[in-house]
């Protein structure tokens, strides 16, 4: 599998931003700000990201 992007991921599970963001417990803008910069995104929460979009964190594009 080839790399995808954290807005790619959200959007192949068919969730918004709100409502990634009220299954981890955190505000809209959070998501937002990290689907447009993904490199400062604590492993703990890309962790849970990971496992909500059903991608291996190795896939997930960060950059």
């Amino acid at each position: 599998m080839t790399q995808i992007s954290l807005k790619a991921a959200r959007v192949n599970v068919n969730l918004t931003q709100k409502e990634v963001a009220e299954k981890l417990g955190v505000h809209q803008q959070t998501i937002a700000k990290y689907e447009k910069d993904s490199t400062k995104i604590p492993m703990n929460l890309l962790h849970q990201l990971s496992a909500l979009y059903k991608v291996k964190l190795d896939h997930i594009f960060l950059g």
